[in-house]
């Protein structure tokens, strides 16, 4: 582990050198991907250091305490001084063996999440509607920034089907684990019997592309232009502002219509399809990601559930670890790091475990 630890400090030393290179400065590609790779380990060097200075005055302290007698007025208070500076090591110790957990490299991005009203007809697009608030609310606590794409409501007022850009420092590995089928059972507002129904919602996240990983020739590109359609009053229905992506190459569609403008549209649209098509490269490059992605998203059936949400019990149910907690109300409102902080905790585990048995 420390040999590793010695050579990532090495590289981030080459990395800072060459980022004061008056080559690199001018080169704008060069300069991002530098200073992207140096970010990427510059926690994990900081901790080092921080381990190494700990492990140096826990030898001094050490020596210190040979040299004293146990009637001597300081040896207390080096003993004291060693049991800390041991306590810090091992702490150091252990972040540094999770730093070292291979990482996914998108957790930096920010995010496209996509939510689709799936079983349940009217009663799932209003519980879209409810998810895509409830992940408006945690990215306004988070300090992100949601940028709606595209949206589709229904006659009830719920979500047909919403797209919208996550903007926020590590946005994607927070997020990442919502994707899937999210399930709710409670009593809709329109049953008269006062029977429980059980509808479903698709949410997917993806990490937003770098512009420095996809470029789209605008050749392959058709641009459809139409008057946008839903709320915004008499400028959005009557001017062409709304457009519509077509990358021919793939058959990938994707629209936007939030904004007046339709240069910002295509600017918002084009975003999308990006990480869209990294995500279609990032699937060859590694093939397992394709069956997971559809298990990710499945059919929108009731059956293929990540986490249930049961209004008459006020409880919500992460299936993929088991996890309970009958605090309904305040996850709707956007408190998820209850939900959020074990599936990391547990995937994370699950990573190391996998990463030791490597070694």
């Amino acid at each position: 582990m420390f040999d590793k630890l010695s050579q990532i400090e090495k590289t981030h030393e080459e990395l800072t050198q060459r980022l004061a290179d008056p080559s690199v400065l001018s080169d704008h590609k060069a300069y991002t991907e530098t200073n992207k790779a140096l970010a990427e380990i510059s926690r994990t060097v900081q901790l080092y250091r921080e381990y190494k200075r700990a492990k140096q005055q826990s030898r001094e302290t050490e020596e210190m305490l040979s040299g004293l007698s146990k009637d001597d007025e300081l040896y207390e208070m080096a003993r004291e001084e060693r049991e800390e500076l041991l306590r810090q090591v091992q702490n150091l110790e252990d972040q540094l063996r999770v730093e070292l957990t291979p990482k996914d490299p998108n957790d930096a991005r920010n995010v496209v999440l996509e939510i689709r009203a799936g079983t349940g007809g009217d009663e799932a697009s209003l519980f879209a509607a409810e998810l895509f608030r409830m992940y408006t609310r945690y990215a306004e606590q988070q300090g992100w920034r949601m940028e709606i794409i595209d949206l589709s409501e229904s006659e009830v007022r719920g979500i047909k089907e919403v797209s919208a850009i996550v903007e926020g420092r590590a946005a994607y590995s927070r997020l990442k684990y919502e994707g899937g089928t999210h399930r709710v059972q409670r009593v809709p507002a329109t049953e008269s019997a006062g029977r429980i129904h059980t509808s479903a919602v698709t949410v997917a996240v993806l990490p937003e592309a770098d512009d420095v990983e996809v470029e789209v020739d605008e050749k392959d590109l058709r641009i459809d232009r139409f008057c946008a359609s839903g709320p915004g009053g008499q400028g959005v229905n009557t001017t062409y502002s709304a457009v519509r992506l077509t990358h021919i190459p793939t058959g990938l569609v994707v629209s936007c219509q939030d904004e007046r403008s339709q240069i910002k549209n295509k600017a918002k649209a084009l975003r999308v399809l990006k990480s869209r098509l990294l995500e279609m490269e990032q699937e060859k490059a590694e093939s397992a990601m394709t069956e997971e992605r559809r298990k990710m998203v499945g059919s929108g059936d009731r059956s293929e559930k990540i986490r249930t949400y049961n209004f008459p019990q006020s409880r919500v149910t992460d299936h993929r670890i088991g996890l309970s907690l009958h605090q309904l109300p305040a996850v709707m409102e956007g408190d998820l790091d209850p939900l959020i902080e074990p599936l990391m905790s547990h995937f994370q585990a699950q990573k190391m475990e996998e990463a030791s048995r490597v070694n």
